[in-house]
């Protein structure tokens, strides 16, 4: 089944190449569709409400122009979008995979992407299939929606192997969020054999929940056969495609790296997305439940770091700290009132030591092949 990509992001969407290599395709917005310039010279236009951004935040709002954006295409032919940094061509430090999170875009973590390459490594990323732009998979253009996991596991899986095989060692994965939980799951499945594994407030368990996930994934599988499955579980915003006022306060303290997201949408609307389906609830809570059973998480051999904040209000962070306590070979980096969810896009002193605590880490147990 072809993807189905919002209407805003046709003329880009087929602007990109039909691909598995990632060829370099147009660096800004306006040389792929002829939409708003996404260089740095704009980076205080769309989004923010400033009238101006600083240097470092201009930066965050630009391709780089030794990126290379394009699509993987998976068996079954969906296309998911992806962007290449290249490594130290005289010194390759090695490769990292970088995974987002629920409902995100690349775009949104160039920072770190950027910094690692400047460090030598090559990176690389892609959206999840059915969001940013690698299409949608519900009936809607902001709804994220999926069958099962699953799904993504395989995705991540092909990818992989073909990455892998392309790319300088060691490999290495680090991942945000829903990111993390999937790099997790595939680990576990055998999917992927990274040297080492780095995630950020990994999707675990979700914070605040009044109920054990057994009874919560009860009720989110009857509210699936209440109405249409692909239905939004919660409401996201009064009016449709804007961001809620009080998402900034949930994810980072940040407001100028805050406002790189809508600035990215606004610049690149076929990444905007909203809520997940009732469909996406139901198996989170069956994927998170799969990982938190007894022995899976304590076969795993890899190297894995974890950042988590106590301050989480999405993800719990006591499902962190158990999977810490449980994986054999594991490191936690824990915060607290200073860190929000997006720990990689947080203020510069909570980021900065996320960064330096990922760096040290890599050094240590996966050194310069």
């Amino acid at each position: 089944m072809p993807p189905k990509i919002p209407s805003e992001a046709t003329a880009t969407w087929h602007g990109l190449p039909k691909s598995n290599q990632g060829r370099e395709v147009g660096i800004s917005q306006a040389q792929q569709s002829g939409a708003k310039d996404v260089s740095a010279s704009s980076a205080g236009e769309p989004g923010d409400g400033s009238g101006g951004v600083s240097a470092a935040a201009a930066e965050r709002r630009a391709i780089p122009p030794f990126a290379c954006e394009g699509e993987w295409i998976a068996a079954d032919g969906w296309p998911l979008r992806r962007i290449d940094l290249p490594g130290d061509p005289g010194q390759p430090r090695g490769s990292i995979l970088f995974l987002s999170g629920r409902g995100d875009f690349y775009e949104k973590y160039l920072e770190s992407l950027i910094e690692w390459h400047c460090a030598g490594w090559q990176v690389t990323a892609f959206d999840w299939r059915g969001q940013g732009g690698s299409g949608r998979l519900g009936k809607d253009p902001l709804t994220g929606h999926i069958d099962d996991f699953s799904t993504w596991v395989g995705d991540l899986a092909a990818f992989w192997t073909q990455w892998r095989g392309q790319t300088p060692g060691p490999h290495i994965v680090i991942a945000h969020s829903m990111g993390g939980h999937l790099a997790l799951r595939a680990l576990v499945e055998r999917q992927i054999d990274p040297a080492a594994l780095v995630i950020a407030a990994p999707m675990l368990g979700l914070a605040g929940q009044p109920l054990p996930p057994a009874a919560m994934q009860a009720i989110a599988r009857l509210m699936m056969r209440l109405g249409d499955p692909a239905r939004p579980a919660w409401k996201w915003s009064d009016k449709p495609g804007e961001l809620p006022s009080r998402r900034t306060s949930l994810l980072t303290h940040d407001p100028q790296r805050y406002a790189d997201e809508p600035w990215w949408r606004a610049a690149r609307p076929q990444v905007a997305m909203g809520p997940g389906s009732w469909r996406w609830v139901e198996r989170a809570y069956a994927s998170m439940r799969e990982l938190d059973r007894p022995g899976v998480l304590e076969a795993v051999d890899v190297p894995v770091l974890l950042l988590g904040s106590r301050n989480d209000k999405l993800v719990s962070f006591a499902a962190i700290e158990r999977a810490a306590g449980r994986l054999p070979n594991a490191e936690l980096v824990a915060f607290g009132e200073e860190a929000h969810h997006e720990i990689l896009r947080e203020e510069d002193a909570v980021r900065g030591r996320a960064m330096v605590a990922i760096g040290e880490f890599l050094d240590r147990v996966a050194p310069r092949g």
